[in-house]
């Protein structure tokens, strides 16, 4: 006769597993990363007519055909093409995903009235075997993969050559105090979401600087760490103006926010207006234009 178990018939019993609960992912982990880049740091509205306005002030006439360097996912080549019938744009980047992403996201949905009038090509923005256009852009600092004075006055050349007779190049520039510093700077964007922009080196020899773009999301506080990461040279003003004069270009005029406030406030208020500016002073950052004329 076998002996009884001293265990109850409940323990011998085997266990039965709890099925875990599925975990949702975050915002951060389901967030689009570049939507969240052209929500935070593009303004092609703004940007359009600026050089619209400019462009016509100084050649007499609409510039009609774009050429975007660097331009990633072209939303700024599409939004152009949306404000005249008559206007073509090419955008030239080497990232093929970005493209990709730009033809689904922004070409697509733009319709075949505009898209059709946008090309994307995925090659170096030294590169010289396009067509000719009016205006060419350089946005977001972009330029500044270019580390040494001799890449960087090759793709002013390459620029140069690649523009009609009147043509104008057009870069976007930032600069003061705070941009040679180590920083983290923050503020909130549409989408529930803060932006993050942080300079984590600076070399005052090389000025070789590394930075980041995070997003942080409100609701579940996720962040969508280091998404994009910039290994630049800054380069200053004079320093752009010499390279562009030595490219070939004719003349190169710089312009600068218009601020409203009094000499000796704390803090002064952006108004969005841009003035063409011969000398300025220093401030602790400033964002710019430059435009370099044929």
């Amino acid at each position: 006769m076998p002996k009884k178990s001293s265990k109850s018939p409940a323990a011998k019993a085997p266990k039965k597993k709890t099925a875990k609960k599925a975990t949702r992912p975050t915002l951060a982990q389901r967030a689009d990363k570049h939507q969240l880049y052209q929500w935070s740091v593009q303004s092609p509205g703004v940007d359009i007519e600026f050089f619209t306005e400019e462009f016509t002030r100084h050649r007499g006439r609409k510039p009609l055909r774009l050429r975007e360097d660097f331009c990633g996912t072209a939303h700024f080549s599409t939004e152009w093409c949306k404000t005249d019938p008559q206007r073509t744009a090419l955008g030239v980047d080497l990232d093929g995903p970005t493209l990709a992403y730009g033809r689904q996201h922004n070409l697509e949905p733009a319709g075949p009235a505009v898209a059709n009038r946008v090309k994307l090509a995925q090659a170096d923005v030294r590169e010289t075997r396009f067509a000719k256009v009016d205006l060419t852009l350089a946005m977001n600092f972009s330029y500044c993969v270019f580390k040494t004075r001799d890449e960087l006055q090759t793709y002013f050349a390459a620029a140069c050559k690649g523009l009609v007779r009147d043509g104008i190049l057009a870069l976007e520039v930032y600069g003061g105090t705070e941009s040679m510093s180590t920083l983290t700077e923050e503020r909130d964007i549409r989408g529930g979401a803060t932006y993050i922009w942080e300079q984590e080196k600076f070399s005052p020899i090389t000025h070789h600087t590394l930075c980041h773009i995070s997003w942080r999301f409100k609701k579940d506080k996720s962040v969508l760490h280091r998404a994009f990461t910039y290994d630049w040279r800054l380069w200053t003003l004079p320093e752009l103006r010499e390279l562009m004069l030595t490219a070939g270009f004719k003349s190169v005029k710089f312009y600068f926010e218009r601020v409203d406030g009094d000499e000796g406030d704390e803090f002064l208020t952006g108004t969005g207006e841009f003035i063409e500016h011969d000398e300025v002073d220093n401030q602790e950052a400033f964002l710019a234009y430059v435009l370099a004329l044929k």
